[in-house]
């Protein structure tokens, strides 16, 4: 079984909902954190605490800060991993200090040129991934392809597609539109040992075009941020529907109540866990700054998972291929 450490003080509302999280996952978890706070949240749970008296403030720059705040939560966890003693580790707190953390501590696997983030979107039955999602605004033609060869294994172990559809994010499906960075990339992708299935455009997001989406930080951002803010509108807006017929009708509420449900499920983000940092010696997962006790639940077990299906093997195999 994989053992992941967890920034117990990352987040907005840690360290409660990290523990709680921690707890309700069942996975070999470490705690990392000060450990006359995290102590009395156990309620009895047996997991190991590592104590770590610093925190990493979202203010903070943060290379300068993992290089002077040694004893860290984040720095103390992915020390963790480095020193083989976790196999994974997730932080809700700063994205910027989990990725420096990742890169300085655990360190970019051999000829990998710029770890990307990967994020989950909510799309068909398993969820669509799109990368890079923050990490590099500005890319060129050979990132694009690293990001779609990590992108497609993270595919097969987090999604469970044995080969994945791999698309270019484009302002138009021929081969010929978008800017030089585009073009290039499309001839480079046809050659990458991947399912390339060409250019797609944003609203191939929502259908079954591709499994993979790959594009520059810059553009992944804003489709990570415009769909969680699309899925929260359109949630918000169907409760409300669905309020004013019950008020009606309510003898329908039990009957719609599983289809309810099963919907805010798959829109919901904290229902996977956290974006992937790919390209690192180690499982990353960074979650959502005001993560629940669910979504670190979630973010833990989708780490364990990916690093007993050996993603980094697969990341590694792609690469050299």
């Amino acid at each position: 079984m994989a053992r992941i450490a967890l920034d117990a003080m990352g987040g907005d509302r840690a360290p409660q909902e990290t523990v709680a999280g921690a707890i309700e996952s069942e996975v070999d978890v470490v705690l990392v954190g000060d450990e006359a706070a995290l102590l009395p949240l156990l309620d009895g749970a047996n997991l190991p605490i590592v104590h770590a008296p610093e925190v990493i403030d979202m203010g903070d720059d943060p290379a300068r800060a993992i290089r002077e705040k040694r004893r860290s939560s984040i720095a103390v966890a992915a020390r963790l991993v480095a020193d083989g003693e976790a196999d994974g580790l997730v932080s809700a707190g700063s994205t910027g200090a989990a990725m420096a953390a990742a890169a300085l501590i655990i360190g970019r696997m051999k000829g990998v040129l710029r770890p990307a983030i990967a994020a989950v979107l909510p799309s068909g039955e398993k969820g669509k991934i799109v990368l890079d999602a923050g990490a590099n605004p500005e890319v060129k033609v050979e990132h694009i392809v690293q990001f779609a060869v990590m992108g497609s294994a993270l595919a097969q172990t987090r999604l469970g597609i044995v080969e994945p559809k791999v698309g270019l994010l484009n302002i138009g499906e021929e081969p010929g539109k978008g800017r030089d960075l585009e073009r290039a990339a499309y001839d480079a992708l046809e050659k990458a040992p991947i399912r390339f299935v060409g250019n797609v455009e944003g609203g191939d997001i929502a259908t079954d075009r591709a499994d993979v989406i790959v594009t520059d930080g810059f553009t992944g951002n804003v489709v990570l941020k415009t769909s969680e803010g699309t899925s929260e509108l359109v949630m918000d807006a169907f409760a409300g529907e669905l309020g004013a017929l019950l008020l009606k009708h309510p003898e329908l509420g039990e009957t719609l109540a599983p289809h309810v449900s099963s919907l805010r499920h798959r829109l919901d983000p904290e229902t996977y866990g956290g974006a992937s940092l790919l390209g690192v010696n180690g499982v990353v997962t960074i979650a959502h700054g005001s993560s629940s006790h669910r979504a670190i639940a979630n973010a833990l077990r989708l780490t364990a998972a990916e690093a007993e299906r050996h993603l980094l093997d697969r990341i590694r195999s792609g690469l050299e291929a």
